[in-house]
C-alpha cells in the first residue's frame, strides 16, 4: 500500500505528463484525426479534463462522507464527447483545469491518513471501491490516454 504522499506525488505528475504530451502542437494538429475512428488529441485532452472533475468528486465524497458509504456515479465518456463541445474547446484551458484539479486534490491527498485511504464508496456500476483504488484509477487515467496521444503525434509526423 502506497502512502498518501506517494499517491499524491504520482497523481500530481499526471498533469505535467499530459502537458508535455501535447507541447508544441498547433490547434490544427490538436484537432486533427490522423487515426481513423479515434478521437483527436484535443478530444482526448477534453476527456481527461472532464473526468478529472468526475474522479475528484468521487474522492471528495469518500473523504467527506466517512460516516456513510457514498454513492459514486458513473459517467459516459461517449456522451460527454458528443454533448460537451470538445472540438470547440481550448486546449490550454483544459490543461489548466487538469493542473488546478490535480494540485488541489494532491494537497488533500497529502493530508490523509493511511486509514482514510481504506474508506469506501459504492460505485453504481462497479460496487464498493476504496479511496486508494479511486486515487489509483485517477493516477492511471492519464498514462492510459498518453498512449493514444503519442499514436496521433506519430501519425501526424508520417
Amino acid at each position: 500500500m502506497a502512502s498518501p504522499q506517494e499517491l499524491a506525488d504520482q497523481y500530481l505528475a499526471g498533469a505535467e505528463q499530459v502537458r508535455a504530451a501535447v507541447a508544441g502542437m498547433t490547434r490544427e494538429q490538436l484537432a486533427a484525426r490522423p487515426v481513423a475512428n479515434k478521437w483527436s488529441t484535443l478530444e482526448v485532452v477534453c476527456h481527461i479534463s472532464d473526468f478529472e472533475s468526475v474522479l475528484a468528486d468521487r474522492m471528495k465524497r469518500i473523504i467527506a462522507l466517512a460516516s456513510e458509504v457514498p454513492l459514486l456515479m458513473s459517467a459516459d465518456e461517449t456522451l460527454f464527447a458528443q454533448e460537451l463541445g470538445y472540438n470547440q474547446r481550448d486546449a490550454e484551458e483544459e490543461l489548466a483545469l487538469i493542473e488546478a484539479t490535480r494540485r488541489q486534490m494532491a494537497r488533500i491527498i497529502r493530508g490523509l491518513t493511511p486509514e482514510q485511504l481504506q474508506r469506501t464508496g459504492n460505485h453504481n456500476k462497479r460496487g464498493l471501491q476504496t479511496l486508494e483504488r479511486v486515487i489509483q484509477l485517477a493516477i492511471n487515467h492519464i498514462p492510459h490516454h498518453l498512449t493514444f496521444i503519442g499514436e496521433k503525434r506519430k501519425a501526424l509526423e508520417a
